[in-house]
C-alpha cells in the first residue's frame, strides 16, 4: 500500500511540474519572428460563426502579421462536425479583417495537430518556409512545437492568445495524456 502512495504521490507531482511547464511554454512569447504563422483550427459553429477560441487564435494571427513579425499565413484544420472547413472559415475572417488573399495559405485537412504537422512541411517545401511561429491556445503549445520538430522543422516558435476559459482545465490534463502519448 505503501508503494502505491508513493507512486500516486510521484505521478500527481509529475502531472504538475508538466502543466507547470506547458502553461509557461505556451504562455511565453519571445516576440520573434517567422516567416509564416501556423494558425491551428478549432470549432466552428453550426451557424458559421468562430467559437471564441478559434476567433482569439485569428486575432492572434492578425497581430503578428500587422507588427510584421510574419510575411503569410498558414490556416489548417478539418471539416468539423458542425459541416464547415475551418480552414476556409478562417481564411474568411482573415482576408475580412484586412490580410490579402495571397498571402494566406489554407490546409483543410488538419484533422488534427499531427496531421497539421505534417501537412505544414509538405506545404514548407512547396513555397519554401521554414521559419514558423506556431497559434494556438497556451495549453497545446509544447505538444504542437514537438510534433512540428519531428517533421523536421527546427525553427519553431510560438505565440498564445491571452484567452482563458474554464474548460482550459479539463484541456491542460487532456494535452499531459496526449504529450505522452505521442513520444510512446
Amino acid at each position: 500500500m505503501k508503494k502505491i502512495k508513493i507512486i500516486l504521490f510521484l505521478g500527481i507531482c509529475w502531472f504538475v511540474i508538466h502543466s507547470f511547464f506547458i502553461i509557461f511554454d505556451g504562455l511565453r512569447d519571445e516576440k520573434l519572428h517567422g516567416e509564416i504563422a501556423v494558425i491551428l483550427g478549432n470549432k466552428v459553429n453550426k451557424d458559421g460563426s468562430l467559437s471564441k477560441r478559434l476567433e482569439k487564435r485569428l486575432e492572434c494571427g492578425l497581430e503578428l502579421f500587422n507588427q510584421k513579425r510574419v510575411n503569410k499565413i498558414l490556416v489548417s484544420g478539418g471539416l468539423g462536425k458542425e459541416g464547415h472547413y475551418e480552414g476556409t472559415v478562417m481564411k474568411a475572417f482573415l482576408v475580412k479583417n484586412g490580410i490579402p488573399d495571397s498571402l494566406i495559405l489554407v490546409d483543410n485537412n488538419g484533422n488534427n495537430t499531427e496531421l497539421t504537422a505534417i501537412n505544414s512541411k509538405k506545404i514548407s517545401k512547396q513555397y519554401g518556409f521554414n521559419q514558423i511561429l506556431v497559434v494556438s491556445q497556451y495549453y497545446h503549445i509544447t505538444r504542437t512545437k514537438m510534433l512540428f520538430q519531428k517533421q523536421g522543422f527546427t525553427n519553431i516558435s510560438s505565440v498564445s492568445p491571452m484567452y482563458f476559459e474554464w474548460r482550459d482545465f479539463y484541456a491542460i490534463f487532456r494535452e499531459f495524456i496526449a504529450f505522452y502519448a505521442e513520444i510512446i
